[in-house]
Order: C-alpha cells, then sequence, then structure tokens
C-alpha cells in the first residue's frame, strides 16, 4: 500500500468572513451595494459569508473578487492540515496545522 504525507488545505470559514466583511469595507462598498450587484433580494447571503456561516459559490467569490479588486487568495483564510494519502483508500488526518 503507498503511503504518502501531505498537506491538506482546509477554508476557516470564520476568518474568510472576517476577510470578506474586511475587504469590502476598504473598498467603501456596503452590504446592500453588494446585494444590488449580485441581485439577490435579501442580503442575508452576505451576511452569512461575513459572520462565517458560509461560504460564496466558487462563481460568486470571484465575482466578489473581481469587484472588491483583490485576490480570491485574498479573502480565503485556510490551513493545512497533514494527511496520510493510501492511494486508493483515501486520507486519514493525521494533525490539525496551528
Amino acid at each position: 500500500m503507498m503511503m504518502t504525507k501531505v498537506s491538506f488545505p482546509v477554508i476557516d470559514l470564520q476568518q474568510t468572513g472576517r476577510n470578506i466583511e474586511r475587504c469590502r469595507r476598504e473598498a467603501g462598498m456596503s452590504v446592500r451595494e453588494l446585494q444590488t450587484y449580485f441581485g439577490f433580494e435579501y442580503p442575508q447571503a452576505i451576511y452569512k459569508w461575513q459572520h462565517g456561516e458560509c461560504l460564496p459559490t466558487v462563481d460568486n467569490l470571484l465575482a466578489l473578487s473581481r469587484i472588491l479588486h483583490v485576490r480570491m487568495e485574498d479573502l480565503l483564510a485556510y490551513e493545512d492540515q497533514e494527511v496520510i494519502f493510501l492511494g486508493k483508500l483515501g486520507m486519514i488526518l493525521l494533525c490539525h496545522g496551528g
């Protein structure tokens, strides 16, 4: 059996939400303006992103990065977790990155 240690990124929802809110504020945009840009009937989705309750879809994340003039990587916060890759059997978590 092939065993390889690899680093696997895991998104930190809370920090990503803080990044989204910070970038929005730095761009001088309100939640309502983003709501209009995305064509959302209500602003709840944006508040959920900012509170780390959920992530934007990949399409919305790309659009958000463009309207805020930042890279997607500036919005996303993640930690690397070390895992052992077991070939066709999958992966097992070794330890959580700090």
